[in-house]
């Protein structure tokens, strides 16, 4: 296979400064809204970057859960690898790949835990197949094989037979505090917009456009 003449032309249409609005987050979930619209699969999959203490870094897709003013928040096993990573360097990267669209959005951000109350308020709204997952997988670990994988999901429907499946204290929220947002469209000839948001120590947005 020759993957080097594989390519096409962007032609969905370009970005100008009069497009966007002044917060990033507003114009996120705008854009947000029209991938959803657009009947896009996996709509708010986002990759997740994170750095080992030894500087290795690592991705993985996950699903965006909530946005507000305060940032981007997912779920996960706190004691994956990824939350283990996070602990060590919080620092995080996000990327929410819209190329159906022909469009990126890169997030760089300080990622926190979010409250147990908020983790509680999710988990509650899961289906009861996903809360017993949560028990049943020690993210990140090894283990023999998917048979083990299923019998721990069976010990758990077992386990939490009556009642409501309670929240693991070892899984919840984390949210991404952004401090730089890039809002990425293709463009004809590889010439494509690209416009960047930065915090600055007030508060407010700096938008500066950048050379594809």
């Amino acid at each position: 296979m020759d993957i080097k003449n594989f390519r096409r032309e962007y032609v969905q249409g370009g970005l100008r400064r009069d497009d966007l609005h002044d917060n990033p987050l507003t114009q996120f979930e705008t854009w947000l809204n029209q991938v959803v619209e657009s009947d896009l699969i996996d709509p708010t999959a986002m990759v997740v970057s994170t750095v080992s203490a030894e500087g290795q870094p690592s991705q993985r897709i996950v699903l965006l859960k909530h946005l507000d003013d305060d940032g981007f928040v997912f779920y996960t096993n706190y004691g994956s690898r990824k939350a283990d990573e996070i602990a060590e360097n919080n620092r995080v990267s996000l990327l929410f790949p819209w190329n159906a669209l022909e469009r990126q959005v890169k997030v760089c951000g300080r990622a926190e835990k979010i409250s147990a109350a908020e983790s509680l308020k999710y988990f509650l709204s899961r289906p009861r197949d996903s809360q017993l997952a949560a028990w049943a997988s020690d993210q990140s670990r090894k283990i023999s094989s998917r048979d083990f994988l299923m019998t721990q999901l069976a010990h758990m429907k077992e386990k939490f037979s009556e009642g409501e499946v309670p929240l693991p204290d070892f899984w919840g929220g984390i949210r991404v505090r952004p401090h730089e947002i890039e809002f990425w469209q293709g463009g004809e000839h590889r010439l494509h917009d690209r416009f960047e948001y930065r915090l600055q120590g007030d508060g407010e947005w700096e938008v500066q456009r950048l050379a594809p």
